[in-house]
């Protein structure tokens, strides 16, 4: 609801949405905030976290028709511009390798007059991380962009192949079922050219045969998926990778994301036992 309280006769509704809106009540929520964040951060173990984080960031169209602005690329802007917070929050906390899912093959299907602002926005977000020094590793299906923006993703990763610290995949073009069919794919052509058959190749195949072959081969898998926006599924996110991965999902619309929501993901991690089918 918002700042839109229901006025009574005694106009107390009116005052309170007043109050709200006022500088001091802006002060004291941002002082209590902060606190609560500080508790929650002292409160988490050192010893458990994720090395991995994947994060379907999700919310970004209603985030901008909830704020009743016309363009949907506004929130998609908001959401762009939430990033490089994420990325700094995961270094704090010694998280190795972050994944974010910036456009999957599906949004591939969406108008010219939503998709090409979005892709903009995305190739821009791109040359930023590579910009403030980030290792940028592209996932997904390149081949099915445009030039332009594939070019903008290779480029970035090419740029910042050996820049150290935190991992930053950025899954544009991407769905898990593709990502699987591209390793199955990119196998039987290595196998082919050293000359093994199928009947060969079937005799020895192994998960570790097609895992050498995903778009984030050398990496390990997630240990913590957050969704945000409440959405509770993962549509298609890192489906082999996530087989034994700890999921998250946040009601916040993404733009709205902040470092509380994350530190409550690590210590809801961090509570949990994992035992991986044992």
């Amino acid at each position: 609801m918002g700042d839109r309280v229901r006025r009574d006769p005694s106009g107390g509704g009116t005052v309170f949405a007043a109050i709200r809106r006022s500088k001091p009540y802006g002060v004291v929520r941002d002082v209590a905030y902060r606190m609560y964040e500080r508790r929650v951060g002292q409160s988490l173990p050192t010893d458990v976290v994720p090395r991995h984080v994947g994060v379907i960031l999700d919310g970004n169209r209603r985030w901008a028709r909830e704020m009743g602005l016309p363009d949907v690329n506004r929130g998609h802007q908001r959401g762009a511009d939430k990033i490089s917070d994420l990325l700094q929050w995961s270094v704090e906390a010694g998280v190795e390798v972050v994944t974010l899912w910036l456009l999957s093959t599906d949004n591939l299907n969406r108008p010219a007059r939503e998709l090409e602002p979005l892709l903009q926005i995305i190739e821009n977000t791109v040359r930023k991380l590579a910009a403030d020094g980030w290792h940028v590793k592209p996932v997904g299906a390149l081949d099915l962009l445009p030039d332009k923006t594939a070019r903008v993703l290779k480029d970035a990763g090419e740029a910042t192949s050996d820049a150290p610290g935190l991992i930053v995949n950025v899954a544009v073009g991407y769905g898990g079922r593709r990502e699987i069919a591209d390793a199955v794919r990119s196998l039987l052509l290595e196998q082919a050219g050293r000359g093994t058959s199928i009947e060969e190749l079937a005799e020895v195949l192994d998960v570790e045969h097609i895992a050498e072959h995903l778009y984030t081969r050398g990496q390990p898998d997630p240990d913590l998926v957050i969704r945000t926006s409440g959405e509770q599924r993962l549509s298609g996110f890192m489906l082999w990778q996530s087989a034994h991965s700890e999921f998250y999902f946040c009601e916040v619309h993404w733009p709205d994301f902040r470092k509380v929501d994350f530190l409550r993901a690590l210590r809801s991690y961090a509570a949990r036992h994992r035992r991986f089918g044992s």
